[in-house]
């Protein structure tokens, strides 16, 4: 994934409500905000990392379903972080009690809310130091679990709130923890 960034900042500062209109009238281009109001256009994925996304997305739904703990996400949904930053994880899983406080106008447009879980998987075109960068960002503005599956490393980085990022090195599985109760992601079908 390339992520191109533009600073509109010195020239003017977009609103949410103008971020997301220009989202509407270019729905062919994927963008992001930063935390400090920089735009992100962010390129699509090839195919080994959107495969490998589908069945993520796949594992996380079919838990979902039989818990009926949450809702489940995938990469085209942008969330308003509390940071400021506007994101689009991969995979991410909003508390049910946390998603049904929202409004009804919150959920359509960009949901004001930090997912409790976010997964990103690293891109063969990213940068470690970037896409870390990011889940920083995501910790900064409240998620309380996060992946960083690096497909080529074959190691993951698990992201805990108010603790340091532990790295595992070619797990079998991760478990979800006390964020997503019962939740195991089997690595085989990545590595």
């Amino acid at each position: 994934m390339n992520a191109y960034t533009i600073n509109f900042n010195p020239v003017f500062n977009m609103t949410d409500e103008q971020f997301y209109q220009l989202c509407q009238l270019n729905p062919d281009v994927k963008f992001e905000r930063n935390a400090m109001g920089e735009l992100l256009i962010v390129s699509p994925t090839g195919g080994e990392t959107g495969r490998y996304n589908a069945g993520l997305i796949a594992d996380f739904v079919f838990w979902n379903r039989q818990t009926q703990l949450g809702e489940v996400f995938d990469s085209s949904t942008c969330f308003k972080l509390p940071g400021n930053g506007n994101r689009s994880p991969d995979v991410a899983w909003v508390k049910k009690e946390r998603w049904d406080a929202l409004t009804l106008e919150q959920k359509k447009k960009f949901p004001p809310i930090a997912p409790d879980f976010v997964l990103e998987l690293m891109s063969p075109t990213g940068t470690l130091r970037e896409t870390q960068a990011k889940m920083q960002e995501y910790m900064d503005s409240g998620v309380k679990l996060a992946w960083l599956i690096d497909p080529e490393a074959r190691r993951v980085e698990i992201y805990r709130s108010q603790q340091q990022v532990e790295i595992l090195e070619v797990p079998e599985t991760i478990s979800g923890e006390d964020v997503l109760l019962g939740f195991s992601l089997s690595l085989k079908t990545i590595w």
